[in-house]
C-alpha cells in the first residue's frame, strides 16, 4: 500500500465496510429475505471470504512494511507497522464510540 498508516488504516476500514455491507444487504438483496436457508454453500463461502479478506488485510497492513524490511529500513518497517496498527485501532474504537452514541 502506502507509507502513511493513516491511508492504510482507511483502506483496511474501507475494505470491512465493503464486506460488512456486502454481509448485511447482499445475501437479502440477491436472493430475497425468504430465501437465505443455509447449504454447505454457506460455511464454505464464509471459510473462503475469511482466507480472501486475511490475504487483503495482509496485503493492506504489511506488503510496504516488509518491502521496508528487506530493503534495510528495518526502523522505518517496524514503525509505519506500528503506526499503522495504532492508526486502525483509533479507528475502530471510534467506530465503537459511534455506534454506543447511536444506539444508547
Amino acid at each position: 500500500m502506502t507509507q502513511n498508516p493513516f491511508i492504510n488504516a482507511l483502506a483496511a476500514l474501507a475494505y470491512i465496510a465493503a464486506i460488512a455491507s456486502f454481509l448485511f444487504y447482499g445475501t437479502q438483496l440477491l436472493f430475497g429475505p425468504e430465501n437465505t436457508e443455509d447449504t454447505i454453500l454457506a460455511p464454505i463461502s464464509m471459510l473462503s471470504l475469511f482466507v480472501f479478506s486475511a490475504s487483503t488485510m495482509a496485503y493492506i497492513v504489511l506488503y510496504q512494511p516488509i518491502v521496508m524490511f528487506l530493503d534495510g529500513k528495518k526502523v522505518e518497517a517496524t514503525t509505519l507497522f506500528l503506526k499503522t496498527i495504532a492508526a486502525f485501532g483509533g479507528a475502530t474504537l471510534l467506530i465503537f464510540l459511534l455506534q454506543a452514541l447511536v444506539y444508547h
